[in-house]
């Protein structure tokens, strides 16, 4: 009884200051900026969320909804998901921050979690998975698998890749990102140099309820590497003799002298 009334005066002390974070953030309201009609507004999503389950805390940071990183927390750096972010991975400015935020949502779930155990709704999202190749399809030449996993929640997930049923090794790590209106969505990439006939499939398993979505990719509308080169050649070619053919046609139209009547 009395552990239950220790925890109880624990919450009580924390009321205040969950009402009192969202205000020591507030900053004065500025004017409304006027944007130039050509301009438009952009958002930057930094969202720490946590869990009880695997993985038990994440952060993610996203621009426009494309996300740029995930936060290791293992290794306490930034993990970018395209290479030509990783200059601004090195960022550790904000990392007292980032350790306030885990720690935070840690104790959430340990002290208040188990108190609202089943009196909340569940969420559930049932994922969907497509997959698709980063670079336009050509056969012999490198490229990239991306599978694409909408309609998140929560974000608790395993991708498995697989070449003709057989597990394929060697993938990286599953990125995973918030979007508007509290869902998530992944993306895991899996290099490659596709051939005629390749059959993959990626294969997606939520974790809270073991629901399994599967997405298969096999290669359509593709050319050969020569041939795209070759024809690629030929139209650069066709454009270059019927900008000549236009040229002078404008140059005879306009030194024609002009009749007087």
């Amino acid at each position: 009884m009395g552990h239950e009334q220790n925890q109880g005066a624990a919450l009580l002390q924390m009321l205040p200051l969950l009402w009192l974070l969202p205000h020591s953030w507030a900053v004065p309201e500025a004017p409304t900026p006027m944007w130039p009609d050509d301009l438009q507004n952009h958002t930057f999503l930094h969202t720490v969320y946590c869990q009880d389950g695997s993985p038990s805390v994440g952060l993610s940071e996203a621009y426009d909804e494309d996300q740029l990183f995930f936060f290791d927390f293992s290794q306490n750096t930034r993990v970018p998901r395209l290479p030509e972010f990783a200059d601004w991975a090195q960022e550790q400015g904000d990392a007292p921050a980032i350790l306030f935020d885990k720690e935070f949502c840690e104790w959430m779930i340990q002290q208040i979690g188990p108190k609202l155990d089943g009196k909340i709704p569940v969420s559930r999202g049932f994922p969907i998975a497509e997959v698709f190749t980063l670079k336009p399809l050509e056969f012999g030449k490198p490229n990239t698998l991306v599978c694409f996993v909408s309609n998140l929640f929560p974000p608790m997930l395993t991708v498995n890749w697989q070449h003709h049923s057989v597990p394929v090794e060697g993938f990286g790590p599953t990125f995973v990102s918030a979007v508007d209106g509290l869902s998530f969505q992944a993306f895991s990439y899996l290099n490659f140099t596709p051939e005629p006939s390749d059959i993959f499939s990626c294969i997606v398993t939520h974790e809270i309820d073991r629901y399994t979505a599967i997405a298969y990719w096999v290669p359509r509308n593709a050319l050969p590497s020569d041939l795209l080169e070759n024809v690629l050649c030929g139209v650069a070619f066709g454009l270059g003799v019927l900008g000549i053919i236009v040229g002078i046609v404008l140059i005879i139209y306009f030194r024609k002298p002009c009749s007087g009547d």
